[in-house]
């Protein structure tokens, strides 16, 4: 069975829907990313602030939004597919932003912990149901454009989320950061109340295998926080071990339920499109780079180049600006052919970049102009052409139905590949304890051959191309 023959019919495209549902998707995806990275800028604000709690328990407002964000993403598509996409969505924004006004309330850093994790939690039901809502009412023609613009506001988020988290935190204290959340995400939900369409039964599907759910949602968990934190807790201590163990275990048992299960966890069948797995398979790979070299980037200028955080942001924001200009003009390249080639000048250019920082040219002498500036828009427009392609050809893989389920498991293999990119990062750096810029030369060149990877896979053509 191909794709186009499972395709359901969704709701009537109408321009104004179709802008509507932009907007709504890529404000989504400005708060549920904007809160992955604005937290690292607040940390020692809120070190300060909890004395008695070690540094070890409070990396967990960091990480427990991360964890529970990749964990969820697959579960929460398929559960939006299952559901319907603006109800899941609303409720996701309402979780949203209560679970953000408790992270600025909380009174202690265990229940700040808590709520976020409940705030990744709801951010991982949000971000799939709404862009599966934009992909279903965007003409095919027209779905890389659109992925480009959700992929843009991810990027805005990059770009003004060290500032912004920088004067918030310096004006109103770091539990701004978190109550910000709160107007924006309601005045979000009052748009998708008048924009989205509401959830019909071509919209919506059986509920998932419950148990398989938790089943994937906690194996994912597991692999996560074990690749997350495994060199800070030690590679071979037990809840390293366990953590990593158990989620594997976890994850192929609902693998192999889903395969039989009439209404599984994970939609296994999509795999079976060649266009779509591939992929998922380069964004893993792609992953794995992309987060290592973004979290790379402010710890090099910081510790060899001695910038403060506001100057970091300046100079971290010429990639990310980049990446929302290529973005947009890959967003125009509807053709599978060109598509795909282009995706792979895209990793090559990343690649390049990567291969640069390996040098001398990235040394302990400051060379903004004549370094910084190039790589990262080299870098950075590598990455808004790669992400881009990647999420089109997947998105053009699936049928309407599926969208939700579908992005949610291409957006869980970005994040699994991320948080091996970022255990690779602590692990290379921890090796080179008294020599730091050999370690960030060896990490550019390991993720160059995860770039290197993603380019192979990328370069595949699908079975209905003609090339």
């Amino acid at each position: 069975m191909t794709a186009s023959s499972m395709r359901a019919p969704g709701p009537p495209s109408t321009p104004t829907r179709g802008v509507g549902a932009l907007l709504v998707a890529s404000g989504a995806a400005f708060l549920a990313f904007l809160d992955l990275s604005v937290v690292n800028i607040a940390f020692p604000s809120l070190a300060r602030d909890h004395p008695a709690t070690s540094l070890t328990t409070l990396t967990w407002v960091v990480s427990g939004y991360a964890v529970a964000f990749a964990a969820l993403l697959t579960p929460g598509g398929r559960i939006a597919d299952a559901v319907g996409r603006r109800t899941v969505f609303l409720t996701a924004l309402v979780g949203f932003a209560l679970t953000s006004l408790l992270c600025g309330l909380a009174p202690t850093a265990g229940l700040l912990i808590a709520a976020r994790v409940a705030q990744g939690a709801t951010a991982a039901l949000m971000v799939p149901s709404a862009l599966g809502a934009l992909l279903a009412v965007t003409p095919r023609a027209r779905i890389g454009g659109a992925i480009a613009a959700w992929s843009a506001a991810g990027g805005f988020a990059a770009v003004v989320g060290p500032a912004l988290g920088g004067a918030l935190v310096e004006l109103f204290g770091w539990r701004s950061i978190f109550v910000i959340n709160v107007p924006i995400a309601l005045a979000l939900a009052g748009l998708a109340f008048r924009i989205l369409a509401p959830d019909t039964e071509q919209t919506r599907g059986a509920l998932p295998d419950p148990v398989g759910t938790i089943m994937v949602a906690s194996g994912l968990g597991g692999l996560v926080a074990g690749l997350t934190e495994g060199q800070r807790w030690g590679w071979t201590a037990p809840g390293t071990l366990g953590a990593l163990g158990l989620g594997a275990l976890l994850t192929l048992a609902a693998l192999r339920r889903s395969l039989r299960h009439p209404n599984p966890a994970l939609a296994v069948d999509l795999w079976r499109n060649r266009s779509f797995a591939l992929a998922n398979a380069a964004s893993f790979a792609f992953g794995a780079a992309m987060f290592a070299w973004l979290l790379a980037g402010p710890m090099f200028l910081d510790e060899m180049w001695g910038y403060s955080v506001l100057g970091s942001a300046a100079a971290l924001s010429v990639g990310a600006v980049a990446s929302m200009v290529t973005a947009a003009l890959t967003g125009r390249i509807t053709a599978p052919g060109p598509r795909r080639w282009t995706g792979v000048l895209g990793v090559l250019m990343f690649l390049a970049t990567l291969a640069w920082m390996s040098t001398g040219m990235f040394g302990p002498t400051p060379a903004l102009w004549s370094a910084w500036i190039p790589a990262g828009i080299l870098g950075g427009g590598g990455v808004g052409i790669v992400v881009t392609v990647l999420g089109a050809t997947a998105a053009n893989a699936l049928p309407p139905h599926r969208f939700a389920a579908g992005t949610g498991m291409n957006l869980t293999a970005r994040q699994l590949g991320g948080a091996l990119g970022i255990a690779v990062l602590a692990a290379v750096l921890a090796a080179h304890p008294g020599d730091p810029l050999a370690g960030f030369h060896t990490l550019f060149l390991l993720c160059a051959g995860f770039a290197a990877v993603s380019a192979c896979l990328i370069a595949v053509p699908s079975r209905q191309e003609s090339i």
